[in-house]
């Protein structure tokens, strides 16, 4: 029986690209309850296929997403259920980044609030220029404090205060230039910009892939020594894959046969 969550979510697999696609424009892409759901199932779907290297998260329409279905909050005056909600929006945002398949952002317009955070969780973000950000909750009275996670890990420390304490929307430009997204560039190039940047990581090693992006997110949140300490495993770990050795060997046959 197919149920109401996977008419909000849809996808393809391009090769060794997975595309999920937000598919409630209707609603700006609201992160409704079922919206979550239909994320995290499709996102962990992509995840768990063997033929898959990267996954893109995409938005069909004009808005990427608005954030949270303000009207599901206000449907409900229990803070045990607004907790339970929040709750599950996090989990999503902490799969993406467990995810062990770099995932990519193609941003076309507005992500808000919780859109915004969708899109600094992603490990990379490309957007259009007339793409635009923000976490403008506190224009409603209610702070974006889940949003502040991940833009705080995203940008820096007074550019993600600016956002959340203003409300201020960013252009793509600006974005860019935080370190919210990698890059902005003209609408009509996205997709080539995106699908540039997903063949390069899918013709890398999966394995390698798969650990280096754990070890990049674990280290980041460590003192400088102990990060050291845990990319050296790392290292070490990485050099016994077959792929490597194999990939070392030929390297220095074809160094050898230059000289």
């Amino acid at each position: 029986m197919t149920s109401a969550s996977d008419t909000l979510v849809h996808g393809r697999r391009d090769g060794p690209v997975a595309r999920v696609i937000l598919d409630d424009p209707g609603r700006a892409n609201a992160l409704s309850s079922a919206m979550i759901e239909a994320l995290r199932g499709a996102l962990a779907r992509a995840a768990g296929d063997p033929e898959t290297r990267v996954i893109v998260l995409a938005a069909e329409g004009r808005v990427f997403s608005a954030g949270h279905d303000l009207a599901e909050l206000r449907a409900s005056d229990d803070q045990a259920v607004h907790q339970a909600l929040f709750d599950r929006c996090s989990a999503l945002m902490l799969a993406i980044g467990a995810c062990p398949k770099p995932v990519i952002a193609r941003v076309q317009g507005a992500a808000v609030a919780a859109g915004c955070q969708l899109v600094a969780s992603c490990d990379l973000a490309f957007a259009a220029v007339e793409a635009r950000f923000a976490v403008s909750g506190i224009d409603l009275g209610l702070f974006c404090s889940t949003p502040s996670v991940a833009l705080s890990r995203a940008v820096g420390r007074k550019a993600a205060a600016e956002m959340l304490f203003t409300g201020r929307f960013i252009g793509g430009e600006e974005a860019a230039a935080l370190g919210l997204i990698n890059r902005a560039v003209a609408a009509g190039d996205l997709d080539r910009v995106v699908d540039e940047a997903a063949a390069a990581i899918a013709a890398k090693a999966p394995e390698a892939m798969a650990l280096g992006k754990a070890l990049f997110r674990r280290q980041l949140e460590l003192p400088a020594a102990e990060a050291y300490a845990l990319a050296g495993e790392a290292m070490a770990e990485n050099l016994s894959f077959p792929s490597v050795r194999a990939g070392i060997d030929g390297f220095l046959v074809r160094r050898s046969a230059a000289r």
